[in-house]
């Protein structure tokens, strides 16, 4: 399976993660987030940045997670009813921290909180299986300018 993550050129040479908290993950979990298609994660990088700093130069990233590793999944029907809402981050967190800590898969595949029919793909560092996940490529990304435009 193919995934996509945009990222600043300095970090798109190898597959690593900041430990910094998230929506599914608490500071010190090294978790890589990716989506399924490189227009999700496009989309994502949109509702996380402000308009400036999508001026910057980006590298699109292609992944590969070979069919052999084990990915779980966290259907959205599993997740509390306000759960997009980053009031709602603790609960999520308390989900990804277990998926992270109990090291059943590499992979966890997590409804987008944008397109809920979506899907975003969390790579665990520390699993053995995160080894066999491969960097397939970058290539320059540029979001387009009429994305976010200040008005």
């Amino acid at each position: 399976m193919e995934v996509f993550r945009i990222s600043a050129p300095r970090y798109a040479q190898r597959l690593t993660a900041s430990g910094v908290a998230n929506r599914w993950n608490t500071a010190g979990q090294y978790i890589i987030y990716t989506a399924a298609t490189a227009s999700l994660a496009c989309l994502e990088n949109v509702v996380h940045r402000s308009g400036e700093g999508l001026q910057a130069p980006f590298k699109l990233m292609r992944l590969v997670i070979p069919d052999q590793v084990l990915i779980e999944e966290v259907p959205a029907e599993m997740l509390p009813a306000d759960w997009q809402q980053v009031t709602s981050y603790p609960q999520c967190q308390e989900i990804g921290s277990a998926w992270y800590q109990l090291r059943r898969s590499a992979v966890l595949k997590v409804p987008s909180a944008i397109i809920t029919s979506e899907a975003n793909y969390l790579l665990n560092t520390s699993h053995p299986d995160f080894e066999q996940v491969k960097l397939l490529g970058t290539e320059d990304f540029i979001f387009d300018p009429r994305i976010k435009m200040e008005l």
